[in-house]
């Protein structure tokens, strides 16, 4: 009988090893390999939990609440790109299990509260949004997840009085924020990209389509604001985690973009579209009007779901 090998333990193989199950889904606009090496930040967080024999503690900030343009999404729940995505990461967690026996858990940050003023969500529906995101988890099983909002951290306080204390404690000056965008090349893209969100988000804007450019252009800077204060305060509840990000990162990044479901550009979410089920299997994203031009819509429980091509 040949000889049993000893598993091997060693952090730093280990670590790589976690890393790989990542890079297939990294989502950045970089061109070139994504090898582990080229991730330092995260091999080092990564080491911590396994040189601790630790679950590896992940935080994504996103699933805020659903776009309030209709003809991008079915409503203001979750919808099948949710339960698509957040099944995705619970594999992740379940694929990390087999390599590091500790297992991993992701905290899904859900950052809606942090702005919706900014993006005209009202605060009713983003509760409501939050709230099925802990059922779905709980009634599938999904045991490596978590969700982490603004309740979490302020309790039952006025929404407006909750980003008051997120915007004073952590959001970073407008001038600051202005001159990096003018400087960095990735913080312009993202601001870009916000820009585009809030003004396909739009649906009853009145005045003309430049007079909306201009005020979504100030509206992306509190965005922004918003969302670094959000990082920082989850830093700071969740120090050692992995941080990770639903907007595409540089390769190297101290954030690692991930992917969460097919869809055709980097920047495209389940919350800013409709899951649609090719005739193949396959799952991709799009916004709600074109998706009903190429598929049948389907319901679950009574509401809508998702749209599958005919």
């Amino acid at each position: 009988m040949p000889p049993t090998t000893a598993p091997d333990t060693h952090p730093t193989t280990r670590s790589i090893a976690i890393l790989n199950l990542l890079l297939p889904h990294h989502r950045t606009t970089d061109r070139g390999p994504a090898l582990a090496e080229r991730f330092p930040h995260q091999l080092r967080r990564i080491a911590d939990f396994v040189r601790d024999d630790a679950p590896v503690t992940f935080t994504l900030p996103g699933f805020p609440c659903k776009s309030p343009n209709p003809a991008k999404v079915l409503g203001h729940l979750p919808d099948q790109g949710e339960r698509l995505s957040l099944d995705f990461l619970n594999t992740l967690c379940t694929e990390i299990e087999r390599i590091h026996p500790p297992g991993a858990r992701m905290v899904v940050c859900s950052d809606g509260h942090a702005f919706g003023d900014l993006v005209r969500v009202p605060d009713e529906h983003i509760d409501a949004y939050a709230d099925e995101l802990r059922t779905l988890i709980d009634h599938v099983g999904l045991t490596g997840l978590s969700v982490f909002d603004l309740r979490d951290v302020f309790g039952d306080l006025p929404h407006d009085t909750k980003r008051a204390h997120l915007h004073k404690s952590y959001a970073p000056t407008l001038d600051a924020l202005r001159a990096e965008v003018r400087a960095d090349d990735n913080t312009l893209a993202l601001y870009r990209g916000i820009t585009r969100f809030l003004v396909e988000d739009t649906a009853d804007h009145a005045g003309t389509r430049s007079a909306l450019q201009r005020e979504c252009r100030q509206r992306a800077y509190g965005v922004i604001q918003r969302s670094r204060a959000w990082g920082d305060l989850i830093a700071d509840h969740h120090p050692r985690s992995v941080r990770l990000s639903i907007h595409p990162q540089p390769i190297g990044a101290r954030k690692f973009g991930i992917r969460l479901l097919d869809a055709p550009d980097a920047w495209t979410t389940p919350w800013h579209s409709t899951a649609l089920r090719r005739t193949d299997g396959t799952w991709t994203l799009m916004p709600r009007a074109k998706a009903a031009e190429s598929g049948r819509l389907v319901e679950c429980d009574g509401r809508p779901s998702h749209f599958e091509q005919d």
